[in-house]
């Protein structure tokens, strides 16, 4: 019998790297992967406890999902459920609960909740899913995500994540080589590394900088994007030494989380914003159009008006291609959840909104000082209006003119 079986996933690029493995999987097993708005018979929320707002995405998804299909089998995993196991075990919606170590097992337990087992499902050797933007389709892929590590062990004062994803794990570096030489084999022309603090990656003698430059030295046209940085741990020389690898694109996302030193102090950030602006200079140094995007909480406890207005000065004065601004949000286990100074909804409201218009006009000035460059761009699949849809090597996305034989290819365009 073919099984349908729907995805839903919020949060990092690792949840999205974990959904494609998994969607892998059950394709593999002979299930039929089918986008989350879809009647299936099994729903997945790959779940994100960073901010309250996704633990009640996941929630609803797990209620509308019974309501697209009454007797289907509804499985939480990911963060939420790793951090709020008995929060969720009270919900009647949800099937099987499964926290982020626990997710390998998925196929297994869904198989035996369907009455299944694993070695007796069939599939005709043709596996081709995508989702989410992440391609995993066996042949012909154009840009994948390829985790390198998992867990953080740096306890920022407002992060759940060290509890949800446990300390710093590195992928083995043999297993990383083989699945960069598989995707590069398959066709694809764009590697992201991901991981949720790629810059602590270390195995075997191996460093971050060390791995992607032997990624670099495999065999292929192919280009390597890193998905994000922490500042944590990157300094300028440190950001000096990654960007002169080849095939490495010029664009980063390095979260900054806030433009007032005291309140980086009381994150527990261990940078100053004199130190992040050192590692900008050092990027734009490399290629005064190098893409760089961010984060930015507004509202974290003791948040003065000063504080915030020097959030939104270095927005205005680093020039983001993108910037993701996050309300404070407290979440239980955390320090800041119990520091004094804790901000009212309304203020942060108000300072979101005031935030987010200048990380849209400094991203209109990005994309116009971009504008006549001509960049080197990788066409990623056709645009409903009959273009192309294509992203350049510093991250901007653009649609370009072209028939579909583009598809797949590097070309270099001016925007």
């Amino acid at each position: 019998m073919n099984r349908r079986i729907a995805f839903y996933t919020l949060g990092c690029k690792v949840n999205q790297y974990e959904t494609a493995k998994l969607a892998e999987r059950f394709a593999e097993l002979g299930f039929s992967v089918v986008p989350e708005t879809e009647r299936a018979d099994v729903y997945v929320i790959n779940s994100c406890t960073v901010t309250g707002i996704a633990d009640r995405k996941s929630r609803n998804f797990a209620r509308r999902a019974k309501k697209l299909n009454h007797g289907a089998v509804v499985a939480m995993i990911g963060c939420y459920a790793e951090t709020s196991a008995d929060e969720l075990a009270h919900m009647p919606e949800i099937d099987v609960l499964l926290g982020s170590a626990g997710k390998d097992g998925l196929p297994a337990l869904i198989c035996e909740r369907l009455g299944d087992s694993e070695e007796n499902q069939e599939t005709d050797g043709s596996v081709s899913v995508s989702y989410n933007g992440a391609d995993t389709a066996a042949e012909g892929r154009t840009r994948s995500y390829l985790k390198i590590e998992d867990g953080c062990d740096r306890h920022c004062a407002y992060c759940v994540i060290p509890a949800a994803r446990g300390p710093v794990r590195s992928r083995a570096y043999a297993a990383i080589m083989a699945e960069a030489a598989e995707l590069i084999r398959r066709g694809c022309q764009e590697i992201i590394l991901t991981g949720i603090n790629a810059a602590l990656y270390g195995d075997g003698g191996y460093d971050l900088i060390a791995l992607t430059k032997e990624i670099a030295n495999l065999p292929g046209e192919f280009r390597i994007r890193l998905s994000s940085l922490e500042p944590t741990v990157v300094n300028a020389g440190y950001a000096r030494r990654l960007i002169g690898i080849d095939k490495l694109c010029p664009h980063l996302h390095l979260s900054l989380q806030s433009g007032s030193d005291d309140v980086l102090a009381a994150m527990g950030r261990r940078y100053s914003i004199e130190d992040y602006r050192k590692i900008i200079a050092v990027l734009r140094e490399r290629d005064p159009l190098f893409g760089v995007t961010t984060d930015i909480i507004v509202g974290f406890p003791g948040e003065t008006e000063a504080d915030f207005e020097r959030s939104v000065d270095a927005v205005r004065r680093i020039g983001f291609a993108h910037v993701h601004v996050f309300r404070y949000s407290k979440r239980p286990g955390t320090r800041a959840a119990d520091m004094p100074g804790q901000i009212p909804e309304q203020v942060k409201k108000e300072r979101s909104d005031r935030l987010m218009a200048a990380a849209a006009e400094a991203a209109r000035e990005y994309r116009e000082k971009c504008r006549g460059a001509t960049r080197r761009a990788l066409v990623l699949a056709a645009a409903k209006n009959g273009a192309l849809r294509a992203v350049t090597d510093n991250g901007i996305e653009v649609e370009i003119p072209g028939g579909g034989s583009l598809i797949n290819t590097m070309v270099d365009i001016t925007l």
